[in-house]
């Protein structure tokens, strides 16, 4: 968990799953298994089995002991909805989310095709909650576009886009039900270049819809010389946020505990 992540359209990660493997092209230079491989075989370390997926129910209540509300990326290291996840664990996950309701929730996957079927089926109920945002990366045609029409089957009240990182032209976005859009390229070793048209069509389409659009980075193997502006300004838009109260302290910290040893909570 990490309370000031360095992720620019965040506030904080939170990882009850750690690890994943390879779906898509814009999984090549994946910035989390380049991290985690680096701790392999450290003892104790989080990451000592490297990017090997595990679930880490010990990380389950974490943000039921932030009191102050946050925007929580889920699962920055992994992917909720792997198929390695047993369904039971994504309820106990989404039981937190609902339970620490003062935050607000950016999930996000490449695997859609289960976030659809989650959240037609088990966890319709979570999917309408307006502190839960979810989101569908799409980093090229062939493998990023299909996963919106995915997002957009599934009854949300908030989804997102993450064209990161933007490997081509994707074209016109089919933006009908998207409340936000991310775009950034690439950074790190072996980065590949993103076009500024590329950029600019998709600043004009989410302007055209009403859509907020953040621009992430420009990326590069030295991501920070590159910066963020775009045509000389930056953009941070977001989708608005709602205010829910926090729970008492010691109720807040029994749900946890209760949570962390699996048990599913019941709002009252």
């Amino acid at each position: 968990m990490s309370l000031l992540s360095k992720i620019e359209w965040t506030d904080a990660t939170w990882n009850p799953v750690r690890g994943c493997t390879k779906v898509s092209p814009g999984c090549k230079h994946c910035y989390a298994e380049r991290f985690a491989e680096r701790f392999r075989g450290v003892p104790r370390h989080p990451f000592e089995q490297g990017f090997d997926l595990k679930l880490v129910p010990s990380k389950l209540g974490e943000p039921l002991r932030w009191s102050e509300p946050r925007m929580i990326f889920v699962n920055s290291m992994s992917d909720l909805f792997h198929e390695a996840v047993p369904d039971e664990y994504i309820s106990r996950v989404a039981n937190t989310m609902q339970l620490a309701r003062w935050h607000t929730y950016q999930v996000l996957t490449k695997r859609s095709r289960r976030l659809r079927e989650m959240l037609q089926g088990p966890l319709r109920e979570v999917a309408t909650e307006t502190h839960i945002w979810w989101g569908v990366s799409v980093e090229d045609r062939k493998y990023g576009l299909p996963r919106i029409a995915d997002l957009q089957a599934v009854p949300a009240a908030v989804r997102f886009l993450s064209v990161e990182p933007l490997l081509e032209d994707v074209g016109k976005l089919p933006l009908e039900g998207i409340s936000w859009v991310i775009v950034g390229g690439e950074s790190g070793p072996g980065a590949r270049p993103m076009k500024e048209d590329w950029v600019l069509s998709l600043r004009e389409q989410c302007e055209a819809a009403r859509v907020a659009f953040f621009f992430k980075q420009w990326g590069g193997v030295r991501k920070k010389l590159a910066g963020r502006k775009l045509r000389g300004r930056t953009y941070d838009e977001l989708p608005k946020r709602v205010e829910n109260p926090t729970l008492p302290t010691l109720l807040r910290l029994q749900h946890a505990l209760n949570v962390e040893r699996g048990e599913l909570v019941q709002l009252k």
